[in-house]
């Protein structure tokens, strides 16, 4: 079972749309699902828009909040999971599984997140039996989210507040576009790697390394 380490942030609900968009981190309007309205949206709408749109829909406190992701976020989001399925594959000790873009995860109640790559330990699953649910309520150990251009600064500070909250213990942030990555730890402890380091699994995959340019070298033809 998912064990939050410290309470949830209470957040004033918002009054105006303005309002909204600055809780939801400053992102684009067209990103929020109008039907059903902002706040009275449920897990089951989440599905059905999956199901007979094929699109990808976060649940922030009722409201629906489209999932954005370029192809070359998908590839790179992809080869991340790859190397860990690699690395777990080559272990004695199953540690756990991974997920993909697709991973809806139940961080509490009405509040679903997609990270676009999810490290989830066998500690959380004590029958060793993965959920059969569409929505687990589960946490990432891991959390990995590759930028697309749609994203904010202040979403992704929330994601990471939501995560942490939640009880994961290590976050990647990716960004294609500079060829680096920010290391969380907790909400407010980073650090941030340059083009030329690695990637550590640190407690969460102890031993894994990915090297970001052998990462984004992904990207192109070999």
């Amino acid at each position: 079972m998912p064990t939050t380490l410290t309470k949830p942030k209470r957040r004033p609900k918002p009054q105006t749309l303005a309002e909204l968009l600055k809780d939801l981190g400053g992102i684009h309007p067209s990103r929020i699902r109008m039907n059903p309205p902002p706040g009275r949206a449920t897990e089951k709408d989440i599905l059905r828009i999956e199901a007979e749109e094929g699109r990808l829909f976060e649940l922030v406190d009722g409201v629906l909040v489209e999932k954005p992701m370029g192809s070359r976020e998908a590839l790179l989001a992809t080869r991340i999971s790859q190397w860990i399925l690699n690395d777990l594959d080559q272990r004695a000790n199953d540690l756990g599984v991974v997920l993909g873009a697709d991973g809806f995860l139940r961080l509490r109640p009405r509040l679903v997140r997609i990270p676009d790559v999810s490290f989830i330990s066998w500690d959380q699953i004590p029958s060793g039996e993965f959920p059969t649910e569409p929505i687990a309520s589960l946490f990432p150990d891991l959390a990995v989210e590759v930028l697309s251009d749609s994203n904010t600064p202040r979403e992704i500070a929330r994601k990471l507040e939501e995560y942490f909250e939640a009880g994961c213990r290590l976050a990647w942030i990716v960004d294609p576009d500079t060829r680096t990555a920010d290391v969380y730890t907790s909400p407010d402890q980073c650090t941030h790697l340059r083009s030329t380091q690695s990637l550590d699994g640190g407690d969460v995959l102890p031993g894994f390394k990915l090297s970001l340019k052998e990462l984004f070298a992904s990207t192109r033809r070999r």
